[in-house]
């Protein structure tokens, strides 16, 4: 078979072929966009789910159809060593300046740029390019406090009332929002209130692991009030046959209903294991159709290449303690476990394992399903982990 002409496409972010099973949640982002360009109160999303379920890939259709609605859009990756000031400041000054060239009498534009400015001064952030860049003077006051809860509250109304003058709406996007500070997340849900207070056309889509509600809801007790937290899981067996078979038949090719099946064993239904598999199937098969022969022999090279990329990535990261934390919980099996049993398994006290669980958690590895529980953010880690380190307990 053709592997120039193989649908799938495995990759961080990259859009599958066939978006299957995310309907109900594309027509939850629809209708938001359409009533916050109506001037209608509506939550703002923030999607939930461990990795590898396609939140990205959401992420990015949203955007598409947000420009379609005739939105202008921010779209930023949260990162664990760059503050969201940063992230922001080069993109709203791209907005504002977009907004600055389009028809339409005022001065809120103008007022944004200085407020920015400002906001720019007070947090005292000196980036070459930025400075220069914002031709106007500060307006004094506003949003300069560095007090970012105090300031990003005053940026995002000064750019969302700069959007309502030039009868735009905006629509910022967020991705592994989980790594904001908590002044960072906090400060970005009280300016989200404002907004939502004040009517003005700016919504925030933003995609995180399953710790972000706990998160916000510590943050501000209100942010229940002001975001949808939608959880994005695996495929049904109905919706991952779809997301396979759809693409290879339309590409002119069979796979058999065996095939199909055993590949949604193997991947437990995850969007990107789905992709990784169809990929390295087509890849094998000398003909049509692609069989469930064909899916065992791949499973090797699949598993070989998950374990070079996808996993080892995460894995590489990790401190001694901390792999040895993980593959006590491999041990446990796939789904949550106590946090007792795996102190037991580990032999080691409660209190004792306490700093290595928090690291595991702020690095996005693990989380917290329910009180006394942990699991693995990351879908089939506890297979990668008994083939990364075979013996428990590891020797060092």
């Amino acid at each position: 078979m053709d592997r120039i002409t193989n649908p799938f496409s495995p990759g961080a972010g990259a859009p599958p072929p066939e978006l299957a099973g995310r309907d109900a949640i594309l027509e939850q982002a629809q209708v938001l966009f359409g009533r916050i360009k109506a001037r209608r109160p509506e939550k703002s999303l923030l999607m939930t789910g461990l990795r590898g379920v396609g939140k990205t890939v959401l992420l990015n259709e949203m955007e598409r159809m947000a420009t379609k609605e005739g939105y202008r859009t921010i779209s930023i990756e949260a990162h664990e060593n760059k503050s969201l000031a940063l992230l922001l400041i080069p993109q709203l000054r791209r907005l504002l300046f977009e907004l600055d060239r389009m028809a339409g009498a005022g001065n809120k534009v103008r007022r944004g740029l200085a407020v920015l400015k400002s906001f720019i001064r007070g947090i005292r952030i000196s980036v070459e390019g930025y400075e220069i860049g914002l031709d106007i003077d500060p307006e004094q006051g506003a949003a300069d406090s560095g007090d970012l809860e105090i300031d990003m509250p005053n940026l995002f109304l000064a750019v969302a009332e700069a959007a309502d003058e030039r009868q735009t709406p905006v629509a910022i996007l967020i991705d592994e929002i989980q790594y904001l500070r908590p002044p960072e997340l906090s400060a970005l849900i009280m300016a989200m209130h404002k907004m939502q207070q004040q009517q003005l056309p700016l919504v925030l889509v933003g995609a995180g692991l399953p710790i972000l509600p706990g998160l916000a809801g510590e943050s501000k007790s209100y942010a229940e009030r002001l975001f949808s937290f939608p959880d994005i899981g695996p495929l049904s067996e109905t919706e991952s046959i779809l997301a396979v078979k759809e693409p290879i038949e339309t590409a002119g090719e069979i796979i058999d209903d065996s095939a199909l099946q055993e590949i949604f064993r193997l991947t437990k239904g995850y969007p990107y294991f789905l992709q990784e598999w169809g990929y390295q199937a087509w890849n094998q098969a000398e003909q049509s159709p692609i069989t469930a022969a064909i899916v065992r022999e791949t499973t090797n090279l699949v598993e070989r290449r998950l374990d070079e990329n996808f996993f080892r990535v995460r894995f590489n990261r990790l401190t001694p303690r901390e792999k040895t934390y993980l593959r006590a919980m491999a041990e446990l099996g796939a789904g949550p476990c106590r946090t007792a049993d795996i102190a037991d398994t580990l032999g080691m006290k409660m209190n004792s394992v306490g700093p290595v669980r928090s690291s595991l958690i702020k690095k996005g590895m693990i989380y917290s399903p329910s009180h006394g529980d942990m699991a693995f953010t990351v879908p089939l880690f506890n297979e990668f982990m008994k083939r990364a380190i075979p013996e428990f307990p590891p020797i060092h």
